[in-house]
């Protein structure tokens, strides 16, 4: 586009000059022709060169205008259309959160005569971004940001940290920090959730306050997973999803510490949209570096140090319809395997005594429903949720849960609920709970 205009503008002053060196050899010839008549006749000549001239001056002038002009529109097309290249690369990459404020009453007694809970807390805060990368690829990166540093439990800390490659439905690959593939909660948004916490025996048996000792991971872990959903029906959702992943086994943030590795997969079927059935299964281990005492054959106590290694075996098996504005849901889980008896709350816990008191074994049932009672603002909902932390009745907590969530928008809910337990390890077995929280997503 420049060497056009080079071009023009060296072709336009060669023919102005060419006028100029006309008119001066018109001078001269007048000046020295004796004669008027000649002199007209040549100066009339003269005056219709110039005006040729003129023309084609004004014709030059004209395409020169109109090459500039061309090649403003063709500069700011190419201009708008990196501008909208640009915005569509940010359009791609999303910032959200969600903010959840909590008050919580409980008249519980503990056997040493403490009463348990009368506070507000902030539940969670939390803050992600999301985005594709050349389409196929899917990324996030979540943070939790409330709390203090003092440990690895309630400071503030990485969640989310993965990648996904989804070009086809039927096979995706993801790597990184994410939720375990292990029950139909597990991975739901706290909030859609829907009650004042995750079910019980998805919080001690999927790695959120996990009796094995395992510091608080929310249901996450380390490593890869495979998943896909196949045969695909005419209303669009698919009759079969599977998903297998490969993990360290120590929850978040954490290197794997027995060169173990935990196996976690699922697979559930949809006979119809909105209603599935699955099955899921887990098997690993849970270690810790550090020291434990033993007693020897001839009852002499020895102190030990290294790794210690626990046994992790789980499945569940789960059922949920949810559709027209309606959610019921089911799930048992089943845990074969011993735990520590300290929390590794600091991510540096080296305290390996076994929890043996505690048994190996451990299981739990929840089932729940929440129902429109103004559609997409005003819901009802109930819950039993029993968790058996030694797989029998001695020591079983059951909760009764009544409540109701109002969406104030899309983005913003208010959560009410009650709760009768009924504790078996306590003195005190039967207490009440008021759980009241505003939520808002961002």
């Amino acid at each position: 586009m420049n060497f056009e205009f080079a071009t023009l503008n060296s072709k336009f002053r060669t023919q102005n000059c060419d006028a100029c060196r006309n008119n001066s050899k018109l001078k001269i010839q007048n000046s020295k022709l004796p004669k008027a008549t000649i002199q007209n006749s040549k100066l009339k000549i003269a005056e219709g060169n110039n005006s040729k001239l003129k023309t084609q001056n004004s014709k030059l002038i004209m395409k020169t205008l109109a090459t500039l002009a061309l090649a403003a529109l063709t500069f700011g097309s190419v201009s708008a259309q990196e501008k909208e290249a640009k915005l569509k690369v940010l359009s791609d990459i999303k910032f959200s959160g969600y903010i959840m404020s909590q008050y919580q009453y409980s008249d519980k007694e503990s056997n040493k005569g403490e009463k348990d809970i009368n506070s507000f807390n902030i539940r969670m805060v939390r803050m992600a971004l999301e985005g594709r990368v050349a389409k196929d690829f899917y990324w996030k990166a979540q943070l939790q940001v409330n709390g203090n540093t003092s440990n690895l439990t309630v400071s503030p800390r990485m969640v989310d940290a993965f990648a996904e490659w989804q070009k086809y439905d039927a096979f995706k690959v993801k790597a990184g920090q994410f939720k375990r593939p292990f029950t139909f909660e597990n991975p739901m948004h706290p909030i859609t959730q829907g009650f004042m916490s995750y079910s019980q025996n998805v919080t001690k048996l999927a790695g959120f306050s996990d009796r094995n000792g395992e510091h608080s991971s929310n249901g996450r872990d380390i490593g890869v997973q495979l998943q896909g959903d196949l045969l695909k029906a005419s209303d669009g959702h698919h009759y079969l999803h599977y998903q297998v992943g490969v993990f360290n086994g120590q929850g978040t943030n954490m290197k794997d510490v027995d060169q173990r590795k935990d196996v976690i997969g699922g697979v559930w079927v949809a006979p119809v949209k909105g209603l599935r059935i699955g099955a899921f299964g887990w098997t690993g281990s849970y270690a810790r570096k550090g020291t434990w005492t033993e007693v020897d054959a001839n009852g002499v106590e020895q102190t030990k140090n290294g790794v210690r290694s626990l046994e992790k075996n789980r499945y569940a098996i789960s059922a949920e319809y949810a559709a027209h504005d309606w959610t019921v849901r089911s799930e048992y889980i089943h845990s074969q395997g011993y735990g520590f008896k300290t929390s590794n709350a600091s991510g540096k816990e080296t305290d390996c005594t076994i929890n043996y008191a505690a048994g190996d074994k451990a299981d739990g049932f929840y089932a729940l429903m929440i129902a429109p009672v103004i559609s997409k603002k005003l819901y009802a909902k109930a819950r039993y949720d029993l968790y058996r932390p030694q797989a029998n009745w001695h020591t079983s907590k059951t909760q009764y849960e009544i409540g109701a969530n109002y969406w104030i928008g899309k983005h913003v809910m208010v959560a009410a609920e009650y709760a009768r337990v009924n504790d078996r390890s306590l003195n005190k077995s039967n207490y009440n709970m008021f759980d009241l929280q505003l939520d808002v997503k961002f």
